[in-house]
């Protein structure tokens, strides 16, 4: 049986983790919302900070995926706390990754400033953007309270923002059809549109992450799947 400072220790270590991943979360947040702001103000400054914001997250992961090494090795956890410590290892992996598409859509500012942004392709772009970043938070709340039933409901929701990215996808196809000086800019948009679907996505990756946190089971089922737009190759899935 271990000691009571052993205990301690121990607990203080997870705490770690919940503290770096919750940090984490809410750079990564930022780092989008400032990452859309600036591409529809063409701020160019803005820009810059989102990519130099970047090596801050990448150096959490990094954190945090040795203090989960090193527990595992002196801890040799179990069930439980075993899935909690490969848990955050795993998300920390999404929340950078989230981080990552931020920040390239920080880099097309430069690209896309010069040209003028019809305000229609930039509502399309900040709906899909909230619809994100409102899934991002709601999935970093479930890892607070750890409810698999919350973490399963926002996996089922993840063609929401898929239908949303098809009919910008959709859109902008259309722009670029119409003068071909739109061509340039609308690919642009393409990119920062499909990075901005894919954070859904990482979003629904911890989302499964933390029903197998909370249950050691997978959830059941495929994710429910909206993606139509034919991207495969050029903007990937």
């Amino acid at each position: 049986m271990m000691s009571t400072h052993i205990v301690s220790v121990y607990d203080e270590d997870l705490k770690y983790l919940t503290r770096r991943i919750s940090e984490m979360g809410g750079l990564a947040e930022q780092m989008v919302a400032e990452s859309v702001r600036a591409l529809v103000n063409a701020d160019l400054a803005l820009a810059q900070k989102v990519i130099s914001d970047d090596t801050i997250l990448d150096e959490a992961e990094r954190q945090i995926g040795e203090k989960a090494i090193v527990t595992i090795a002196k801890r040799q956890p179990m069930a439980a706390d075993l899935r909690e410590i490969m848990g955050s290892i795993r998300i920390a992996a999404d929340l950078e990754r989230v981080g990552d598409l931020g920040k390239n859509t920080a880099k097309r500012v430069i690209a896309v400033s010069s040209a003028s942004l019809p305000r229609q392709l930039a509502r399309g772009l900040e709906h899909l953007a909230e619809l994100a970043l409102m899934q991002l938070k709601e999935v970093l709340d479930v890892y607070a309270s750890r409810s698999p039933e919350k973490a399963n409901s926002i996996r089922e929701r993840d063609n929401e923002i898929d239908a949303i990215y098809t009919s910008l996808f959709r859109e902008l196809l259309t722009y670029m059809m119409e003068d071909p000086r739109n061509i340039t800019p609308c690919t642009h948009l393409l990119f920062c549109a499909k990075n901005i679907e894919r954070i859904g996505d990482h979003a629904t990756n911890i989302a499964e992450t933390i029903y197998y946190m909370a249950t050691g089971a997978q959830p059941v089922g495929e994710r429910p799947k909206d993606d139509t737009a034919n991207t495969v190759g050029a903007f990937g899935k």
